[in-house]
């Protein structure tokens, strides 16, 4: 394994200390805990909190700032934070409307978000849960993942949030973002955990995984590997077969962490031509690193069918580290 790092114990912890070095002006750490604040809340508004295992980088501490969220929780690679520290970020998130919990869909985050739920509702401190489940390649909607289409649910609660909507309209308009993003991906390589020293999974030269998570979990099936056009027609027929057939669609081409530029854009290229070919209405395109999975070759495909609310919020002001106005900050 070759990585650059010291500690691999300590990786989130030094991540953290180098995130707050290179965007002072941006973010800060709550002393002691590993969770990135926005430099200036904004008062009397809902506050938006998301997180998980680290190893997703940018998210979620990229998408940390004004119009997106006020705080993210890292736990270590591919671990759930604990309660006590979601706790911690409502607490530090909290500017006297309550909080929205933007939360992927695994157990752990679930269950830990849940808990610390109850310990601020005890304080007095008014949230709410919303689970993210965008990925198809999960049969029973039920049990499908949060992936990269969970950058697309921060982005327009976090616009609902800043224009000061109330706790219960930013949690519905989160909760209506859920039911039209989905998303679905490949894997062409397995990621390399840091600890572990190993890869995740193992995939023969020839291969790929369609339908993978983001932590390297199963995916459909395995295949030889195809092309970007072919890749693309496969994804597309699963997502448009979800998505609301007459909206105008935001497209967003999401990177796995070792997929370069030039393979995201050939790929954006072929699903913009697949949906030209069908008689489909592309609004925006985003492309780039969104939702990685450290090292792993590959990349997601989300598809979100907007309406007139969607697109204004996807449209209207963000700064992050990672998103600025338009998309990706790259």
């Amino acid at each position: 394994m070759k990585k650059l790092m010291n500690d691999p114990n300590h990786m989130v912890n030094q991540f953290l200390e180098g995130l707050i070095a290179a965007h002072p002006n941006l973010i800060e750490r709550v002393e002691g805990a590993n969770i990135i604040v926005r430099k200036n809340m904004t008062k009397n508004k809902v506050g938006l909190v998301s997180g998980g295992g680290s190893g997703h980088e940018p998210a979620h501490a990229g998408y940390v700032g004004e119009g997106m969220l006020d705080a993210a929780v890292a736990g270590e690679v591919f671990t759930s934070p604990g309660a006590d520290q979601f706790l911690t970020a409502i607490q530090a998130a909290n500017q006297g409307k309550g909080v929205v919990l933007l939360i992927k869909n695994y157990n752990g985050d679930v269950m830990n978000a849940e808990m610390a739920q109850e310990m601020a509702d005890a304080e007095g401190i008014a949230v709410e849960i919303v689970i993210i489940n965008d990925d198809v390649s999960v049969a029973n909607p039920d049990q499908r993942r949060g992936i990269a289409g969970t950058v697309l649910v921060h982005k327009i609660a976090g616009a609902a949030a800043e224009a000061g909507s109330s706790l219960t309209n930013v949690k519905a308009i989160a909760e209506k973002a859920v039911k039209r993003i989905r998303s679905m991906s490949v894997a062409l390589s397995s990621c390399t955990l840091p600890v572990a020293g190993k890869t995740s999974f193992q995939l023969n030269e020839n291969e790929m995984e369609v339908g993978i998570g983001i932590h390297g979990e199963q995916g459909m099936h395995r295949r030889d590997v195809m092309t970007s056009a072919e890749t693309a027609d496969l994804l597309l027929g699963h997502l448009l077969k979800e998505v609301d057939g007459k909206a105008p669609l935001l497209v967003l081409v999401n990177g796995m962490g070792s997929t370069p530029l030039l393979e995201q854009y050939v790929f954006a290229g072929d699903v913009k031509r697949l949906l030209d070919e069908q008689g489909r209405t592309m609004r925006t395109m985003l492309v780039g690193d969104y939702m990685t999975s450290l090292d792993m070759a590959g990349i997601s495909l989300t598809l979100l069918a907007l309406d007139e609310e969607l697109e204004g919020y996807i449209a209207s002001k963000a700064t992050t580290i990672q998103w600025m106005e338009g998309g990706s900050n790259e």
